[in-house]
């Protein structure tokens, strides 16, 4: 039996309010996916320097793909759905097609709009980046749907940051530095009171922001979600800004985690210089 996948990949699990929004804007739209991620489904992108794993990821995530009977996959993050195109498909022959997240909401967005019935005073600035525009518009049509949400003005300003998404300049010694730099100039620019992120990336770069420079961050899918009155918690962003993360997650979900594993692997990104 053909079913419709959301592939969210293998770097979304401290973001999983969003895949669960993501799912139920899916559904407003009617379109049912199946959410398919974590490590057994990745692009094969953290490997990229090894191209034998690599390609044992990738294929094993087609694999998966053709065993789940997919039809259409809808993509969330930008290195899914490049290497999805430019050698996972061509490579094994992929029987389904596929699209980005915002583009299968944006075809639907007449369903959408009479589910925007809460009022949500912001003035927007995207976190706009340049070099995933041409596979998926995201620049045009996240914009779009958030006009969709009754309070929203979404701010126009040319800026772009340059890569497809904070991930692609955080290993370029103070390129994400002048990237938040020049995104909270054109947040003074404009009057912004709230940064919209595209990715997941993106988002956990950004948060801080909050705490630093008084603007409030959230995810597209996040304001959609406010538009229409559901409830979420973005747990990241708020262990990022607490005084104390393990404080802020509870000795209950440590406990559970592995006190040791969360010390060692996620206390020092959430404390990391803001």
């Amino acid at each position: 039996m053909a079913v419709n996948l959301f592939w969210y990949g293998c770097n979304m699990t401290r973001h999983a309010e969003i895949i669960r929004l993501g799912e139920r804007l899916l559904r407003c739209v009617g379109t049912e996916a199946e959410p398919v991620g974590g490590p057994g489904a990745c692009c094969g992108s953290p490997k990229e320097s090894e191209p034998r794993i690599s390609e044992a990821m990738a294929g094993r995530t087609m694999a998966g793909f053709a065993a789940r009977g997919a039809a259409k996959v809808l993509t969330w993050c930008p290195s899914c759905h490049m290497n999805l195109e430019d050698f996972m498909a061509p490579v094994s022959g992929a029987g389904f097609t596929h699209a980005h997240l915002c583009e299968a909401l944006h075809e639907g967005r007449a369903a959408l709009r009479p589910l925007m019935v809460n009022r949500v005073p912001a003035r927007v600035l995207l976190d706009a980046h340049a070099g995933f525009n041409d596979r998926a518009e995201v620049n045009r049509l996240i914009p779009d749907l958030l006009r969709l949400v009754p309070g929203v003005e979404v701010l126009a300003h040319p800026y772009r940051a340059p890569s497809y998404m904070c991930f692609g300049l955080a290993g370029v010694p103070g390129a994400l530095d002048a990237h938040k730099a020049r995104l909270l100039e054109a947040a003074r620019e404009t009057g912004a009171d709230t940064v919209v992120t595209i990715f997941h990336s993106c988002h956990r770069e950004l948060v801080a922001l909050e705490r630093t420079h008084g603007l409030r961050v959230l995810n597209w899918v996040h304001l959609l979600a406010e538009g229409a009155g559901w409830e979420y918690r973005d747990d990241y962003k708020d262990w990022r800004n607490a005084d104390d993360p393990l404080a802020a997650m509870g000795a209950a979900r440590v406990r559970a985690a592995g006190e040791e594993a969360v010390r060692k692997l996620a206390v020092p990104e959430l404390t990391r210089p803001r």
